[in-house]
């Protein structure tokens, strides 16, 4: 069985260690401690985590068959006078969107607002990371 270490999980959440330590003490993520002594928790039981709180936080009284949703903030709104280029860092992720400037213009962003990255595909590449 995959298990992580509170940094890791900290890591794949997208959080700190500190606020995964905090979910651990106070019985919202289940966690083990190994032979020593360190705290180990279940691949299983974060991702079990990670769905309950996705349902909890979705979106709020939003119908969008879209479920990828990253809530992060505006680094970079490049505007010409058709289109605009915004750049939000959600976590450790860049995600960059092309839009018209109206909708950019529409929507107020600029460096510093919080957005919401909404992503639909029909083509999602998944990897597996090198394990050293």
């Amino acid at each position: 069985m995959e298990t992580f270490r509170i940094s890791e999980a900290a890591g794949l959440l997208g959080v700190s260690a500190d606020t995964v330590r905090r979910w651990v003490d106070a019985g919202r993520l289940p966690a083990d401690r190994d032979e020593h002594g360190h705290r180990r928790i279940a691949g299983a039981d974060l991702a079990a985590f990670v769905r309950e709180q996705a349902g909890r936080d979705g979106p709020r009284g939003r119908f969008s068959s879209a479920r990828n949703r990253m809530r992060g903030i505006v680094t970079d709104v490049v505007r010409d006078t058709v289109m605009a280029q915004v750049e939000i860092q959600a976590g450790p992720y860049r995600l960059v969107s092309l839009m018209s400037r109206e909708a950019a213009d529409e929507l107020g962003l600029r460096v510093g607002v919080v957005a919401e990255a909404v992503v639909k595909s029909t083509n999602v590449v998944v990897e597996l990371p090198d394990h050293d």
